[in-house]
């Protein structure tokens, strides 16, 4: 008796961690059933592996608009934080947010989803430090499954201690 309620727990926790592929090739395959286009089903996506894990951080009730939806602008801010850690690195001293070049929110976030924020340096220039920032849902009830949400371009100046612009280090 306990070796069938092992076997059943051990079939469970396999269905559990399913790999990706698998849960992909299951989304089609349900699309199909109900004769939905596969192309229209949301795909979890993978991590990115060129870009680095700088935050992640869990949206609470406190940061909801009035749909339960997460503020646009409070993801912004963490976008804000994300997007700052690599130009940090580089500049050895002050910098501030000049310019978001691009941002588009791809899926909403909601409270519980764990967010994983990727950045990487796309540009140094003189001055300024441009960065891809891409977040990645992981929802409450779908452990293991990323769902891209959002994705920015954010610029930021090396400042001196008046605020002013001052050349990045090892620059040119």
């Amino acid at each position: 008796m306990l070796h069938e309620s092992t076997a059943s727990a051990e079939q469970n926790l396999t269905a559990t961690l399913t790999p990706t592929a698998t849960i992909a090739d299951s989304l089609k395959a349900e699309a199909a059933r109900q004769g939905v286009d596969a192309r229209l089903v949301r795909q979890p996506a993978s991590l990115p592996t060129d870009k680095e894990l700088v935050l992640k951080v869990i949206p609470m009730p406190a940061d909801c608009n009035g749909n339960g939806d997460i503020f646009g602008g409070w993801v912004m801010a963490q976008v804000d934080l994300a997007g700052s850690v690599l130009p940090a690195r580089h500049v050895e001293g002050r910098i501030a947010t000049v310019a978001v070049n691009e941002f588009v929110f791809k899926q909403p976030v909601r409270v519980g989803d764990i967010l994983s924020l990727f950045a990487s340096v796309s540009r140094i220039g003189n001055t300024s430090i441009t960065v891809q920032v891409e977040v990645y849902a992981e929802r409450f009830r779908a452990q293991g499954q990323y769902i891209k949400v959002t994705e920015a371009s954010l610029t930021y100046v090396a400042i001196d201690d008046a605020g002013r612009p001052r050349k990045i280090n090892g620059t040119p």
